[in-house]
Formats: C-alpha cells, sequence, structure tokens
C-alpha cells in the first residue's frame, strides 16, 4: 500500500492526515468461516456473527450500519480475524429486527432503542469481563459507537468509525430524498411491501433482480444477504424508521468537545465523494480535533463497502493495521 502524507493546514491549525490508496496486493482466501447464532439482549432477539479466538487479547465488536444485517459483513470479518492472527476475538452484533425472521412481531425500532440495546450488550456480554475492547462502527454505527463510548470508555481502548455518518450532510440531495421516504408512513408500507413481494419470488429470480437492478458488482455475500434478510416486509420497515429517527437526532452538528476528550480513543476513516460522510464533515473534525485520527480511502471503494469483496478485504485490512498499531502502543 502506498502513503501519502499530506498537511492540511489553516490559520489556526496545522494537521497531519493519512490518505490511503492504491492498495494493489491480491485478495486472499479467507481459511476461517464466521459463525452466526441468535441470543437475547434486553429480551430481544438478537443475531451475532462471530469469530472466537481461544486466547484473545483483545475482543473487537462490530456494530453495523442501516441495514443493521450483520450477513453483508461477512467477508470483513473473516478477513479481519485472519488478519489479526486469531489472536483477537471478532463479534458483529446486528440490530434489533434487522433479520429475515420477524422474531419482534412487527415491532420498529428506532436510533435510540438500538443504541440502548448495544448498549445492554456490552454490560450483558463483558461488565464483568477484563479483556479490553475495539469497537468498529460503520456509517451510523460509527455513531452508535460513540454512544457507547460515553457509558463504558473505561473498557474501550479503541473505537473506529467506517465511513462515519455523524451527522446530517444539509447539501446531499440523496439525503433529503431518504428523509422524506422515511418520515412517510405512506411511503414507508408500501417500500416495505415491494420488498415483501420482491422477497417472496423464488431464490432465483430475487438474486438475478438484486444483481442487475442493484448488486452488479456485489459480492454473492451481499446479494444473499439481500435476498435473506433484506427484501422482507419487517426489515424494511425497521430500515426507514430507524433512518426517520437517526435524521431527527443527527440534525445538530457533532458533539466535538466529546471527541477532543477522548480523542486517544476515536479514528475515522472518511471516503471520498461519500454524501454520508461528507468532506466537510472530515474537515470541521479535522480543525476542531487536534491530532484526531483521521484517515481517508482513495482506492476507489464505496461507501457500503462490505458489499463488494475487494472494499470488505481493503477495509479489513485498515482496521487490522489499526489494531495492531494500537496494541504495540
Amino acid at each position: 500500500m502506498n502513503r501519502v502524507i499530506r498537511f492540511i493546514s489553516s490559520r489556526s491549525f496545522a494537521k497531519r492526515v493519512m490518505v490511503l490508496g492504491d492498495d494493489r496486493s491480491p485478495l486472499t482466501r479467507r481459511s476461517y468461516r464466521a459463525t452466526s447464532r441468535f441470543c437475547n439482549v434486553s429480551s430481544f432477539s438478537t443475531e451475532l456473527l462471530e469469530l472466537n479466538s481461544e486466547n484473545p487479547t483483545l475482543h473487537v465488536v462490530f456494530i453495523p450500519g442501516n441495514p443493521g444485517i450483520v450477513s453483508y459483513y461477512k467477508d470483513f470479518v473473516e478477513d479481519l480475524y485472519q488478519r489479526l492472527e486469531e489472536k483477537v476475538s471478532v463479534t458483529a452484533i446486528g440490530h434489533i429486527s434487522h433479520t429475515g425472521k420477524d422474531r419482534e412481531n412487527g415491532k420498529i425500532f428506532s436510533l435510540q432503542d438500538q443504541i440502548n440495546h448495544k448498549v445492554d450488550f456490552f454490560k450483558q456480554e463483558f461488565q464483568k469481563k477484563e479483556i479490553p475492547i475495539i469497537m468498529v462502527g460503520h456509517s451510523i454505527g460509527s455513531y452508535i459507537c460513540l454512544e457507547i463510548l460515553r457509558q463504558v470508555k473505561h473498557q474501550v481502548k479503541l473505537t473506529v468509525g467506517l465511513y462515519p455518518f455523524i451527522t446530517l450532510n444539509k447539501d446531499s440531495l440523496k439525503q433529503r430524498m431518504i428523509g422524506v421516504t422515511a418520515m412517510s408512513s405512506f411511503l414507508s408500507i408500501a417500500i416495505s411491501l415491494l420488498a415483501s413481494f420482491l422477497g417472496s419470488a423464488p431464490s432465483w429470480i430475487k438474486s438475478t433482480l438484486v444483481r442487475r437492478c442493484i448488486g452488479r458488482s456485489w459480492s454473492s455475500t451481499a446479494v444473499d444477504a439481500t435476498c435473506s434478510d433484506l427484501l422482507k416486509y419487517h426489515t424494511i420497515r425497521n430500515v426507514l424508521y430507524m433512518a426517520n429517527t437517526e435524521f431527527k437526532k443527527l440534525s445538530d452538528d457533532p458533539d466535538l468537545a466529546f471527541m477532543r476528550r477522548t480523542k486517544h480513543k476515536i479514528s475515522f476513516l472518511f471516503g471520498i465523494d461519500d454524501h454520508w460522510g461528507p468532506s466537510s464533515v472530515f474537515e470541521v473534525v479535522s480543525k476542531q480535533v487536534p491530532d484526531i485520527s483521521l484517515s481517508i480511502e482513495k482506492d476507489g471503494h464505496s461507501h457500503s463497502f462490505c458489499c463488494t469483496e475487494g472494499g470488505s478485504l481493503w477495509v479489513a485490512k485498515h482496521v487490522a493495521n489499526l489494531i495492531k498499531k494500537t496494541s504495540v502502543e
């Protein structure tokens, strides 16, 4: 990987930022397979995707974006575990009711519900354990990680935000369109019914439609996750309702004061031309939180990195390098 160090300066600050790109190493074959299981967290059925080390020195907890379907991240989780040489356990925790089966009887859950759920998971799984934790979040999962950090900071060694969605981008037409759709009960129900109709089709029809309409470059992992878990009435209803509450909660500016207090435990990876984590947010964080760890991915992967094998492996390598660096320090 070629790394270019560039300096971003203004009248009041000078900051070093790592720009990452041109990683041309071949994709390696993964020899580990993550296992999926369901457990109860605060009485809610919760899907976990796991790879456990026999003698872990750290535990990586991954929080997905929205949709919060952990099977989208299977390639990422497996490659991360392999790069860390079985020394670290990895657990990805899904959002409530973002699964193939409606285990919550049609209930819908807000962003705050999902945050509370993840905090309860930490208390349930790690409160009586002394193992250090690395949190990794994607998109809105980055925001959720920051909220968890407020409550369990003593046990968290590092929080990594991937393509972070931590505040609204008022200049984004896509976000405005999604916001209008998510706010409308009529549109949300209509889209959920359409997804349910498509989800009831035979498997070969579903996979063909997904590949041709939205996932021409997607991995088989992402196509399978879409067909099995996303194209469900209850899943889409929860995705849109959560998005609606995200837009309300993230209408305020990011909590830069909190970031300054905990900057030694935070690292963000931004993308190029990512409306969820735009350059304007990158610049604000750079200026207002001196010495925070910031990186820019310039290898051409998208915000939905988990939907391609190349994106999953590139991001896994980036996160693994951060964890190894943190472990040494």
